[in-house]
């Protein structure tokens, strides 16, 4: 919860831009939609927002959820006001979390999806407890016996070759992407395993929800993919996995710079990168501190990160890159590169690097193209060339739709308004005709 927000109620009422009398209002319609009558006033959610009163959890706190489109299930499971947006704080890690985490992301009904489910300064406080505190000894409830081998070597092959899928075969994967984390779930919290098959079972999970987490922030449910994430940093950290649990801050770090948040993505990073260690993962974060940088406009230091990333990408490893940043390429480090170069306006320099990066993806990565064709398209229309942006667009809009790619669609929608002072240039009309035909 921000800090000049001072309750969760008064936090999602803001962020809908409403009022105290507003959220009056809609709570007494909730209630006539229900045939009831309800004297809420503004006086009333004052008092709420205050803590001097609490709303009645037999009809005013239903009536709340309904107008915030929260599941009523949460309300009953975590009481007021711990299930209004804005509340949210990660669990302490753990590994006596790692299993309540879980449980927790599990709960779909838990899903706010207008809002974002951690702050800003609670996601850096987390980074910074990831970063000094080593992983304890596991909660022991009862006499460890060996799990299912044959079982567990299944669940880890078959979770691998879903993790492999779920980016183009989003709509087939997705439930079982979440059976798999449930099973996974299940072994772990009844507690009989030994410690090397514990760590792969946490190993797994951490990789299961990552998985599900970018899913979820393919969708634009943010909130669902920080708790997913969130949950995945916990196992990793219980497993011993510092590269992993690195790449799970980098990409909560990456959310944040998605959502105009640079600072908060920066701040993620720096407590991130000394601790990685294997040279691939050290490149990716680098790239992306690299993004934050140029999003602040702190050049000099943005330049550097491209410099420490290029260095640590082609330094020699005796070791395999783990598998979550195994596809980080020349061709990533060229288009990153070039958008970082594009937003601190070196824009020539930028077209190249993006060029270069985009021939040099395989066809394996094409929610990547997509979403650097985007990046072109943006770069181009604010360099004022309206029919090369539109070819760009037009090429990231065919790839994102042809895999199912809603996140990459959404970047083309959002230069809707820009392309739109181009409506008489024929390609850029074809393109806004497509668009509104298919909003």
């Amino acid at each position: 919860m921000d800090d000049e927000i001072h309750h969760p109620l008064a936090y999602a009422r803001n962020q809908r831009g409403w009022s105290q009398e507003d959220l009056a209002r809609r709570i007494r319609q909730a209630a006539a939609r229900r045939g009831l009558r309800s004297g809420t006033r503004g006086s009333r959610i004052s008092k709420w927002e205050t803590g001097r009163a609490i709303p009645d959890e037999e009809e005013s706190q239903p009536l709340i959820a309904e107008v915030f489109g929260i599941d009523y299930a949460a309300v009953a499971h975590l009481g007021w006001p711990n299930w209004l947006p804005g509340q949210d704080k990660p669990l302490p890690l753990g590994s006596h979390n790692a299993v309540p985490s879980l449980r927790e992301a599990l709960m779909n009904s838990l899903d706010r999806r207008s809002f974002i489910a951690y702050t800003s300064g609670a996601l850096a406080g987390f980074a910074h407890q990831w970063a000094v505190t080593e992983p304890g000894p596991s909660p022991r409830w009862t006499p460890r016996l060996p799990v299912d081998a044959e079982l567990l070597d299944w669940l880890e092959t078959t979770s691998a070759e879903l993790i492999r899928l779920a980016t183009q075969r989003r709509t087939r994967t997705h439930r079982l992407l979440n059976e798999h984390l449930s099973t996974v779930t299940d072994i772990i919290s009844e507690g009989r395993y030994s410690h090397s098959a514990e760590q792969r079972l946490h190993t797994l999970a951490a990789s299961l929800c990552q998985a599900i987490a970018w899913q979820k922030f393919d969708e634009r449910r943010h909130a669902a993919a920080s708790r997913f994430w969130h949950t995945a940093l916990h196992n990793a950290h219980t497993a011993g996995q510092r590269d992993l649990g690195a790449g799970i801050l980098s990409d909560l770090a990456y959310q944040m710079l998605w959502l105009k948040d640079a600072r908060t993505a920066a701040a993620i990073l720096e407590h991130v990168i000394p601790r990685t260690q294997h040279p691939i993962a050290r490149a990716l974060l680098h790239l992306r501190q690299a993004r934050a940088l140029a999003a602040l406009d702190e050049g000099g230091q943005c330049l550097q990160a491209l410099t420490a990333a290029e260095k640590a990408l082609n330094s020699p490893s005796g070791d395999p890159p783990p598998e979550w940043c195994s596809w980080m390429s020349h061709a990533d480090l060229a288009a990153d590169s070039g958008r970082c170069l594009a937003e601190l306006g070196q824009r020539r320099q930028a077209h190249r690097l993006m060029e270069e990066g985009i021939a040099l993806l395989p066809t394996t990565r094409d929610k990547t193209r997509a979403i650097f064709r985007a990046y072109q398209a943006e770069t181009y229309l604010q360099d004022g060339d309206p029919e090369i942006a539109a070819a760009a667009a037009t090429l990231s809009l065919d790839l994102a739709t042809r895999i199912n790619a809603p996140r990459c669609v959404t970047m083309i929608r959002d230069l809707e308004p820009s392309l739109s002072t181009y409506a008489e240039i024929a390609p850029v009309a074809e393109l806004l005709e497509r668009l509104r035909a298919t909003a």
